[in-house]
């Protein structure tokens, strides 16, 4: 099984929302095969608390537009991981030095790389 259509449309709606925010870096991970719960990780990083923060309202915001709204959001407080769970994909808003430390894309090498369509971004972050 691949990610579904509309889980694509969003994780790509999420990485254009975060890339306007001057994202550092973007990668989607198809984990539909591995995980019952989502489809597409959208893994984003930023250099700062404060751009953290401003990717992750944006996002929400996008997503909102769009008809989803996030069942669960972790780490807002910290600013440094915000984990923003919308069912379909699952945003990873990570600062640059937690995105190095805990290297999402290493664990989930085994996952397809999903394409974005967003300028600058890794396929899958490999």
């Amino acid at each position: 099984m691949t990610a579904t259509d509309r889980a694509l449309e969003l994780a790509r709606a999420a990485a254009g929302a975060a890339a306007d925010k001057l994202a550092t870096t973007i990668a989607g991970i198809d984990v539909s095969e591995q995980l019952a719960l989502t489809d597409v990780f959208v893994i984003v990083s930023a250099e700062s608390e404060r751009q953290v923060g401003s990717i992750v309202d944006e996002v929400e915001d996008v997503m909102r537009d769009m008809g989803s709204k996030p069942v669960r959001r972790e780490g807002q407080r910290e600013g440094r991981w915000v984990l923003i769970d919308f069912v379909d994909i699952v945003v990873h808003v990570q600062h640059d030095e937690e995105r190095k430390f805990y290297e999402l894309e290493r664990l989930w090498k085994d996952c397809p790389a999903v394409d974005l369509g967003v300028v600058g971004t890794e396929q899958g972050g490999r």
